[in-house]
Formats: structure tokens, C-alpha cells, sequence
């Protein structure tokens, strides 16, 4: 029976040793949608959508990268790792639904399915924030992982 691995035999919450294991490439990808209201909806052109706060795919993209990027000091548990990349794309589809997906790597003990996705939400957030002001009835969804390679298992959403 598989159990919690960030909890000892006693119940208490614990980040897992991972110094006895061999430093691989790690890569994984995680989603999350946003959907706009028709308020919002009408103002996205030729996919982007632009506010007084300024562009907000871009806004989104960089927060996201840099929220991957800090993602040990958002989740208590996590490694911090030294990422070799991380991507984050935006695209606007059918009927107000943004999609975001992050892609995160590096080459460490631990995978960075957290990395993902807390880029992936944080890029969602974002798109929220910038767009408030026009309507509160966004919403954000859909956050999953999509994929992780490296490590001992890896997986893949079909």
C-alpha cells in the first residue's frame, strides 16, 4: 500500500531525504485554464488581451516562470531546485478559455512537478489579477499535471 511521503510513521510532516538519490533529468508539464466572462472575452484580440496594467499574457507568462522559480518558498515541503528552464505558453481558445501550460527542468535528486504546477496556477492567477477590474466572474480551473519524466516512475495523462 503506497503511503504519504512527506509524513513520518508518527504523523509529523517531513521534507523527504532525497541525498541517496542519483541526479537524473527531470522534466514535467502541468495545465491550468482560465475562462473569461464575455465583459472580459470581448476585449481579447488576435490572442491577447491588453489592460491598463499593460499585456496580460506577458504578465502572466513572466509571473509564472517566476513563481516556478520559487516554488520551495511557496510549498513548505519542496526542495529548492536549480531549474535548467522553464516555459510558459498562453493561448487563447474557443469561448473565453485561456489555457496556460508550464514546462519545467532541471537536472537533480527530486522532480518538478511542483515547479509546474505552481507556474501554471500562479500564470492563471495572474490573468485573474490584470483582469479584475473588468469583471470577478473569471474562473480559473483545470490545474493538473500533465506529464513528469526522470525519477523512478514516470507519467503521462492520456
Amino acid at each position: 500500500m503506497k503511503k504519504l511521503s512527506h509524513v513520518t510513521r508518527r504523523g509529523r510532516p517531513a521534507m523527504v531525504n532525497v541525498g541517496g538519490k542519483a541526479v537524473t533529468h527531470r522534466v514535467a508539464r502541468a495545465e491550468a485554464v482560465v475562462v473569461l466572462p464575455p465583459a472580459v472575452r470581448s476585449l481579447l484580440r488576435k490572442g491577447e488581451l491588453r489592460t491598463k496594467k499593460g499585456p496580460v499574457f506577458q504578465a502572466a507568462i513572466l509571473a509564472g516562470i517566476m513563481a516556478a522559480k520559487r516554488t520551495s518558498e511557496l510549498v513548505p515541503l519542496c526542495h529548492p531546485l536549480p531549474l535548467d528552464g522553464c516555459d510558459v505558453r498562453v493561448r487563447a481558445g474557443a469561448r473565453g478559455r485561456i489555457e496556460i501550460e508550464c514546462r519545467v527542468e532541471t537536472h537533480h535528486r527530486t522532480g518538478v512537478e511542483m515547479e509546474a504546477l505552481t507556474g501554471a496556477a500562479v500564470a492563471a492567477l495572474t490573468i485573474y489579477d490584470m483582469c479584475k477590474s473588468l469583471s470577478h466572474d473569471i474562473v480559473i480551473g483545470g490545474i493538473r499535471l500533465i506529464e513528469k519524466r526522470g525519477g523512478r516512475h514516470d507519467f503521462r495523462r492520456h
